[in-house]
Parts: structure tokens; sequence; C-alpha cells
């Protein structure tokens, strides 16, 4: 169904809409490539084809071997098989803002026995780059980190990564790349990153396909075994249409991404302006991805104006799409009062929004406050 015209999107932490480059990947891959990339004859070699042609499209992205791409669900499924395998060998360090496919899968390890230091974030939503570095030491096998939180846009120092891999050899980093792929620099030679999880519908992909970069020096167990797909990392048929989609995207998106940056970058800054007039706090970092920008309505539910929101064909979410009503762990490892956190709103950019869709925003935000208000 076509996304009709008056409707503006703000959610696009939560997921992106396809570009029509990807569904019209998808569709040809239907079509006319739809052969097991297993099987040896032409159909089969004509999916492999496509399968092949975006591994690499996605390598060249991140700068690294298409032998280093593996193809998963989705970035929980990635996030889940590198720190599974990696987080068994001895202590972890994590914070406690993370999203939950990395938090999940360390609490369990922490359940069964697992030592885990969890790092809390500044007042201003950013770690420390200093109590990242003194949490590591010689009996640390994982740092699992977000490189871009998906409530409030800040960016995990990322400078520190190579500095640690440096001093301690043994450490596996893993990287939830999620909401800084294509939006932010990430190039696995300057991240030091042993693995990274990606999710397609967060590039305006489908949902269904995500990668795990795995260096080729990095050994995992599978959580999935079976045929021995994808380097007998993830086995299970290729979700062929999926993956052309996503290497079609990434090939769409990848050589404006400075230009889109720049323009998000002056989205969120009206919002940020707009938000103080109305005298509505911004919890992301002063310094955090223009692509996410948190604010909250004190003393106003966050249901109550996001539902006052979609009257007016806004469509905006109260933080993470994965925590359904649940209060958020990055809102409350940051320390924010509670009001704060019961009303928080997560706006979320794509290249394709407008500054008249941010002043259409703070429109409906400021009749929101008094309408909302004068009716508690």
């Amino acid at each position: 169904m076509d996304t009709q015209p008056d409707i503006i999107y703000l959610d696009n932490a939560a997921t992106t809409r396809p570009l029509p480059e990807a569904v019209e990947a998808m569709r040809l891959a239907c079509e006319a490539c739809y052969g097991n990339p297993s099987s040896l004859h032409r159909l089969g070699l004509e999916a492999e084809r496509l399968v092949s042609a975006a591994r690499r499209t996605v390598a060249d992205a991140l700068g690294c071997s298409p032998a280093e791409i593996i193809f998963t669900s989705g970035a929980t499924e990635s996030d889940n098989t590198a720190i599974l395998s990696a987080g068994r060998r001895g202590g972890i360090v994590t914070s406690m803002a993370e999203h939950p496919a990395v938090l999940e899968p360390v609490r369990l390890l922490e359940a069964a026995g697992t030592p885990v230091t969890w790092l809390r974030p500044r007042a201003d939503g950013n770690l420390d780059p200093d109590e990242i570095v003194g949490a590591v030491t010689n009996d640390t096998r994982l740092l699992a980190l977000t490189a871009v939180n998906n409530e409030t846009g800040a960016v995990t120092p990322l400078e520190i990564l190579p500095k640690l891999k440096r001093a301690y050899p043994q450490l596996h980093i893993h990287l939830d790349g999620v909401q800084g792929f294509l939006k932010l620099p990430m190039r696995v030679d300057t991240l030091a990153a042993d693995t990274i999880a990606l999710s397609g519908h967060k590039v305006h992909a489908p949902k269904g396909i995500g990668v795990l970069y795995r260096r080729k020096s990095c050994h995992l167990k599978p959580l999935l075994i079976g045929g021995g797909q994808e380097g007998n990392l993830r086995s299970g048929t290729e979700a062929v249409p999926l993956i052309a989609a996503l290497g079609a995207a990434v090939r769409t998106l990848l050589p404006a991404v400075d230009a889109h940056t720049a323009h998000v970058r002056t989205l969120a800054g009206r919002l940020r302006s707009g938000c103080e007039r109305l005298g509505l706090p911004v919890h992301s970092p002063a310094d955090a991805s223009p692509y996410i920008v948190g604010i909250a309505a004190p003393g106003i539910p966050s249901e109550v104006m996001l539902h006052f929101l979609e009257e007016r064909g806004i469509y905006l979410s109260s933080g993470s799409a994965c925590h359904r009503g649940s209060l958020s762990d990055a809102l409350m490892a940051q320390r924010l009062p509670r009001d704060r956190i019961t009303s928080a709103l997560r706006v979320s950019f794509a290249h394709s929004n407008t500054m008249d869709e941010v002043d259409r925003l703070l429109e409906a935000l400021d009749a929101g406050l008094h309408r909302i208000r004068r009716r508690r």
C-alpha cells in the first residue's frame, strides 16, 4: 500500500519505507531468479549471482572482503550469533543502554554464570570513553556496544576501539551498527570490530534481511546448523529476493551518504530549536546522530501525544519499537526523571523528510501541549 501524501513519517529508526530500487530488485528476483542459489543448474547459478553481487555491494560499503559478509534474517539474529558465541569465552563488557538484541543475549549469558560489567551512560546520554577503556581487563573476552543508540542517537566513542584491540588482542569487539550504517562513517579498517550487525529494513530495504560482518580471523559458532550456507555460519536457503533488495538499497544510498547526513542535520537542528522554543526537553546528546532526536513532553504520557499526532497524520514513536509499552532501558540508565521517561518521544529521520514536515510536527506538538494539558 502506498504511503498517503499527507502522512508525515518520522519513525525511521523503527523501520524505513523500501526504496523503489529495492522493491524492483525483489520483484525481479522473485520472477526471474527463483532458483535455489545452491543448485547447480542455470536458475540456481542466476540466483547465486544475485547473492554474490549484493554481498560485494555490502562489503564495499563496509570496506571489507565479500567473504566476511554473512546474510541473516536481521540484526537480532546477527547480534545473537556474535554475542552468544564470543560471550561464552569469558567476561563481557557492555552498557545498560543497549538495544534489546544486545541486552537480552548478554543477560542470558550472565544468568548462566558469565561475569558482566555494565556501563552506565552519563547524564547527557553518552558513554564515557575512559570508563569503557577502564572496564576492559585481561579477563574480558567480549565488548558488545551499539554504535548509535536507537533511542537517543548517542554515538559510541568508536575511536577507542583500535587502542583496546591493540592492548587486548584476545578481546572480541562486537558492534550493533544498525542505526549507523549508511548514516555515519562505518568502515571496518577504522573500527577494529570483529563482528558488526546490520539490518536491511533500517536502510530502506525490506524486513527480514540482515547482515553479520565477521572478520576473517574471527571464529564463531553458528546458531543455525544444517546445510552449511553462508560459510557454515548461517544454514538455510538464502532469501534471494530480500538479499537482492538489500544490495539495491545499499547501492542506491551509498554515493549520497554525506549529502543525506548534511540534510538530516539541518532537520535535526530545526527540531531542536523548535523544542527549545516550546519548552520541550531534548534527551539526545548535542553530538548525537542527527537521524534520531529524543524529546519529551513532561506531564503527557507518550501514548496520548502519539495518538494526538497520529490523528494529524504524523507518525513517530515513544522510543524503541521493541519496548511495546515498557519503560526504556536506555532512558532509565540515563537517570532521567520518570515523567520524562513516560512522556518520551522519538523523532527519527530519513533523507526524504523535509523542513516543512519538521515545522508541521512542531505546530502539532504545540497544539497538543495546549489541548491535552487543558483537558488534564
